[in-house]
């Protein structure tokens, strides 16, 4: 069966992650260069797999400080390991354009497996007579179980930054001829 291949389209997609701060409100990221594609044979994209890399250095949370201590050692390590990762193992479909994607996730040197939630916002053709798919993707992962260990407690006893970190990706896949 012939597979076809899907590249994201980066000016049409975003990859963003929230987070808690000191349990009382959101801190929302993204990461500003990131490549991946998806091969499939069915156009339902029943027998999907897909594969992301995001460079670590390009996360942008909207305040530089911040940014510069997530890049340093106490979170990504930007330096020492440049990408992350998710290649996927298994892309099932739950409902009509709902699908249940799993795969390994790798931030650092911790792979673990992960499952997220995937819609697919349908199949159009832009004004240049190219094929685009879009998918909303979601899921929740804990940072710590990535090797994110940092934490600090306020004097009061809160935690300053969260372990759940929600996933939220705005993806555009451009059909390759």
């Amino acid at each position: 069966m012939n597979q076809t291949k899907w590249n994201i389209d980066p000016m049409h997609s975003e990859i963003i992650f929230k987070v808690k701060h000191l349990v009382i409100s959101t801190v929302t990221g993204r990461f500003n260069e990131f490549e991946g594609s998806l091969t499939a044979a069915d156009k339902n994209f029943s027998d999907a797999r897909a594969t992301f890399s995001a460079k670590t250095a390009t996360i942008d949370t909207g305040n530089s400080q911040r940014d510069e201590h997530l890049r340093s050692n106490d979170f990504f390590n930007a330096a020492e390991f440049p990408t992350l990762t998710f290649t996927s193992e298994k892309f099932e479909k739950v409902a009509d354009k709902q699908y249940k994607m799993t795969g390994t996730l790798q931030i650092r040197e911790t792979s673990q497996s992960i499952t997220l939630d995937v819609e697919l916002g349908g199949i159009a053709q832009d004004p240049y007579g190219n094929t685009k798919a879009g998918f909303e993707i979601s899921g929740k992962i804990n940072r710590k179980d990535f090797g994110l260990q940092w934490g600090a407690v306020t004097e009061a006893g809160s935690v300053v930054v969260g372990e759940e970190v929600r996933l939220q990706l705005n993806v555009q896949l451009a059909k390759s001829e």
